[in-house]
């Protein structure tokens, strides 16, 4: 009988763990289609040791690289999303800024924004991998733009690990979650590097309701500053060419 139930125990506390884990099988899907039909960037491999995950390298356009960019998606998409990603990865380097899109660990089509929270534990490995593929570029000087639930994450993992980013431009940022891992006034209080909350006009509500908890929270960062785009919506759509702007002159300023 205790054998039975130890088996039991060890099989829930397994399912548990696979059930927190990204969707390998969508990540995989993704990136086929993605290097297939690829027309900017190169496509790179993140190892993360037991698996790789894809990421869309686009080098400078100028002679000189300003620095690197590591932009990061929302929940459930890819690094050559339409919509705030591939603006982002794409016009930056024209501007000077290398890009490294990443992927980040998604469930499936139906899960809900507050089943994301155990991935967060997933976050640090990719984004540290992100880091060393530009620092063996040469390339020193490192940013994060993310969207969405992906600035969410990097506000989670720029709170609590130490690593080499210089900046972080957070568009679309949420606010407080029961989750502690999703709760970004958390991670905003221990955040000390210049961060830029940027978000729509017609943003979720959650956003906008939250902007001014969010500035409470970064109230000892004497780096941190909201902007609001007029007339945006969370996926920044008809807004893209003001997206990249705003965030090319914060980020030579920072």
């Amino acid at each position: 009988m205790k054998t039975i139930v130890v088996t039991l125990f060890l099989l829930m506390i397994s399912l548990m763990n696979f059930a927190q884990a990204s969707d390998f099988a969508k990540e995989k899907r993704w990136a086929d289609q993605i290097v297939d039909f690829l027309v900017d960037g190169e496509a790179e491999w993140l190892d993360l040791g037991k698996h790789k995950v894809l990421a869309i390298y686009t080098e400078s356009a100028l002679d000189s690289t300003k620095g690197g960019v590591i932009v990061i998606h929302g929940s459930g998409v890819h690094p050559n999303w339409q919509e705030v990603v591939q603006p982002l990865r794409t016009q930056l380097p024209e501007k000077g800024w290398a890009t490294l899109a990443i992927q980040m660990p998604v469930l499936d089509n139906d899960a809900e924004y507050t089943e994301y929270a155990p991935l967060f534990d997933e976050v640090a490995p990719r984004i540290n991998a992100a880091i060393k593929n530009l620092q063996d570029k040469g390339i020193k000087n490192i940013s994060i733009v993310s969207h969405s639930l992906g600035s969410a994450m990097s506000a989670y993992y720029l709170a609590n690990n130490k690593s080499d980013i210089k900046s972080f431009v957070a568009v679309g940022l949420s606010g407080p979650r029961k989750d502690k891992r999703m709760n970004t006034l958390l991670a905003l209080e221990k955040i000390t590097l210049p961060v830029l909350d940027l978000y729509g006009e017609k943003d979720l509500e959650s956003i906008l309701e939250s902007s001014k908890q969010r500035m409470q929270a970064a109230s000892k960062n004497k780096n941190y500053s909201q902007q609001v785009v007029a007339g945006a919506n969370h996926f920044f759509v008809d807004k893209n060419e003001e997206l990249v702007s705003r965030v090319f002159n914060w980020l030579g300023k920072h």
